[in-house]
């Protein structure tokens, strides 16, 4: 069984001492309660990844001795997911599903049906996608963790994919009206993928005929409707099969 990762901003060389303190090391000592002994990866989120032992525990934190230490290569093409924000008992839930299947970077969106609103609070929002983004990733044991950006508004997104078409990348708007099925476009010959999420009250005519002036495909994903929460972690799940990426 792999080691349990934990997240570390600066990484000693190989036979230093590194100390897990924080709420890292409190919930690797008390949560998890990890003893003397025992294996642990550290990593520091931008992909360097440490193998380690626990040479000491303490009530909440961890020393470790750094075994051996290689840097994990990202994996290609990236991945951006431009996430509508769901209502805020599923918010949350969007991004661990998107960490845990790959997302390379979360993009929060207001868009226009949004029921959620975070006009008053974006800091806050995004801060909370952060530490979701983070957990997720300790719990899938990524060497990197997704970065999360501040909140955009429509004119953001659209400026996001012009960005991405010029540099050969594609960007795709799930829904279900896409003339096109997700399957057949060409990741494979996309320099980076950006896909976008609607809300639970789907993207609106507008937004659909800005982002599609912008560039970006219309494509239906499935056969079956998808929550919002739940549509970016499948489309990168399809993305794996349809890419290197797995």
């Amino acid at each position: 069984m792999a080691a349990t990762v934990f997240y570390l901003d600066e990484i000693p060389p190989v036979g230093e001492i590194a100390v897990l303190d924080g709420p890292e090391g409190r919930h690797a000592a008390t949560v998890r309660r990890i003893r003397v002994g025992e294996p642990i990866t550290l990593s520091d989120g931008a992909g360097l990844v440490a193998e380690s032992e626990v040479v000491a525990a303490g009530r909440d934190r961890l020393e470790l001795k750094v075994l051996d230490r290689v840097l994990a290569a990202p994996v290609s093409p990236a991945v951006t997911v431009v996430q509508a924000l769901p209502k805020s008992e599923r918010s949350e839930l969007a991004v661990e599903l998107a960490t845990e299947a790959g997302a390379d970077g979360i993009v929060p969106w207001q868009a226009a049906r949004c029921v959620s609103n975070w006009e008053a609070k974006a800091r806050k929002g995004a801060d909370k996608w952060r530490a979701a983004a983070r957990a997720a990733a300790r719990q899938s044991r990524r060497p990197y963790i997704p970065e999360v950006a501040e909140l955009h508004r429509t004119a953001d997104v659209l400026d996001t994919v012009r960005k991405t078409v010029a540099d050969n990348g594609i960007a795709v708007a799930l829904h279900e009206s896409g003339a096109s099925r997700f399957v057949d476009l060409p990741f494979d010959e996309a320099a980076r993928i950006v896909l976008i999420v609607g809300p639970e009250g789907g993207l609106d005519d507008s937004e659909l005929t800005a982002l599609e002036a912008a560039g970006a495909r219309i494509a239906l994903l499935g056969p079956t409707v998808l929550r919002t929460s739940t549509a970016a972690a499948v489309a990168l799940g399809a993305l794996g099969a349809l890419t290197p990426r797995w």
